[in-house]
């Protein structure tokens, strides 16, 4: 009775033929119907993947012209109609009653209640569907789809409905150039999740099977369900640990994220794999690429800093001359590295009377009589961290 929604005006839009009921016949309380005779045959899914693109392009202009035919035309006729969250709801009930078999593979559980409680896979605009196609309903002819039939499901719903039966196939090719004609076909957009929700209903479809199966007692349809289920978990365990272990390969080979150094308050960074003797030099580069150094450090030959002990610091120290250039007691640092700023590259003068006295990089202070050697820049360094250690 779906076929008498519809009209002339409708059939003659379309890019194929339906069935037409020619006559009827009842015997008692049984109705026969005789339809008309409708041209091409059917092929199985690996005929129609191995076809040429032509019929992939009818195919999905085919789809096209269903899925975009009036929503009036099941509304009238008083046919179902689910908006896309009615239709996920349907779908969890359905994997509810499913579950309460018992021989649905745990993994196929997880994967599909993931999956249906993932609402934005589920955003679609509800269209017209077929509801009931695969390859026995398609009648082809050479390279042209010439009717389609079994219109029982019609409804309004989930176009990704009319595709499961392509994904299942798993001819990619096929799939994508059937999706490519029907896309350039419809008048609506298509969503961009369409193929993740029709192969996650091609695989609901074997739950569903073993439903109806359990429901009729028939058991060797009960064990032809239980036999794909189970080869349907053990394909997507593969699959999985495939993923988990090229996802394990890549995070091996990616570089490691590099250390931070220590920064200091001046914010000057130098790496914390630098010695104390190599210190001098790293923070200098650091300085050169910062914003705005605490610090400015010309590129010369030697150390930027040097190093004096604290009068009194250790038990080496002895007190400083007066009559020398050093600083008071009062004006000296208690910290026990100073920083002190070098004469610039670009002063020709200052750098020439430096390296006359012989004292390249020199610091402002003298160190005491048995402090470390001027002309030993790591030394003084290093006799410096340890008089900050004794106090």
């Amino acid at each position: 009775m779906v076929l008498r929604a519809f009209t002339p005006a409708i059939r003659a839009e379309l890019p194929f033929l339906l069935p037409s009921i020619a006559g009827t016949v009842r015997q008692g309380s049984l109705s026969t119907f005789v339809y008309t005779h409708l041209a091409g045959s059917t092929r199985s899914i690996e005929e129609l993947s191995a076809c040429s693109d032509a019929l992939a392009k009818e195919i999905g202009i085919a789809l096209a012209a269903v899925h975009d035919l009036p929503q009036a035309l099941v509304n009238n006729a008083d046919l179902p109609s689910y908006t896309a969250n009615e239709f996920r709801q349907r779908k969890l009930n359905e994997l509810d009653q499913a579950a309460t078999t018992g021989k649905i593979p745990t993994i196929l559980l997880r994967r599909w209640e993931h999956a249906l409680e993932d609402v934005a896979l589920w955003r679609f605009n509800p269209c017209v569907v077929h509801g009931d196609l695969h390859e026995d309903n398609l009648l082809v002819d050479g390279d042209r789809v010439t009717a389609l039939t079994g219109w029982t499901d019609l409804r309004i719903g989930d176009p990704a409905d009319d595709f499961a039966w392509l994904v299942a196939s798993n001819e990619q090719s096929f799939v994508e150039a059937v999706l490519r004609h029907y896309t350039e076909a419809r008048r609506d957009k298509a969503d961009n999740h369409l193929l993740r929700r029709a192969a996650l209903l091609a695989e609901f479809a074997l739950a569903q099977y073993l439903v109806k199966a359990l429901a009729a007692g028939h058991a060797a349809m009960t064990a032809e369900a239980e036999a794909m289920l189970k080869s349907l978990a053990d394909d997507i365990g593969e699959q999985e640990a495939a993923d988990e272990a090229a996802a394990g390969e890549t995070a091996a080979a990616a570089p490691a994220p590099a250390q931070p150094g220590v920064s200091a308050s001046s914010g000057v960074t130098a790496s914390s794999s630098n010695t104390a003797s190599s210190g001098v030099t790293a923070a200098a580069q650091a300085a050169a690429s910062a914003t705005t150094p605490a610090v400015t450090v010309s590129a010369v030959p030697t150390p930027a800093v040097s190093v004096a002990p604290i009068p009194g610091a250790g038990p080496g120290a002895t007190e400083t001359d007066p009559g020398d250039d050093a600083p008071t007691a009062s004006e000296t640092s208690t910290a026990a590295i100073r920083i002190v700023q070098t004469a610039a590259t670009d002063a020709p003068e200052d750098s020439s009377s430096a390296e006359s006295d012989g004292q390249p990089g020199a610091s402002a202070e003298d160190g005491s009589a048995d402090g470390p050697s001027e002309d030993d820049p790591s030394a003084a360094g290093e006799a410096g961290l340890q008089g900050a250690d004794n106090r």
